[in-house]
């Protein structure tokens, strides 16, 4: 097992789709959350805004299997490779990374986010 580097007890988890490679969201976890992952096979973060753990999809239905964990050259960041059910992004979108630097949207909507949460995505 490495030693993870976590910064004010948490660690960046990049997340990938396990088949296309495409990377769909960014987020954090402690070593509660990835404790859960680890024992459940599905993905499990901290909020940094609510101060919580979270488990992907339990709000949405749209879960996160995760196939493999990566740690990176310094042990300070992760790679969840993950097969998504749904959408990855509470916007509604499949990835979180929907929209160029100008504005541009160039994701793929999956979801009505006001239909799930009550509220319209950012």
């Amino acid at each position: 097992m490495v030693n993870l580097k976590f910064m004010d007890g948490l660690i960046p988890v990049i997340v990938q789709d396990a088949t296309s490679h495409e990377v769909l969201m960014m987020a954090y976890a402690n070593g509660e959350a990835i404790q859960l992952t680890q024992e459940t096979g599905l993905a499990h973060y901290y909020s940094r805004s609510r101060k919580k753990l979270w488990k992907k999809g339990e709000e949405s239905g749209h879960f996160q299997k995760v196939v493999k964990i990566l740690t990176d050259c310094d042990d300070d960041c992760l790679l969840y490779q993950v097969e998504q059910k749904g959408a990855a992004c509470h916007t509604g979108y499949a990835s979180c990374f929907y929209r160029t630097l100008a504005g541009e949207l160039v994701g793929t909507k999956v979801f009505d986010p006001e239909k799930i949460y009550g509220k319209p995505g950012h």
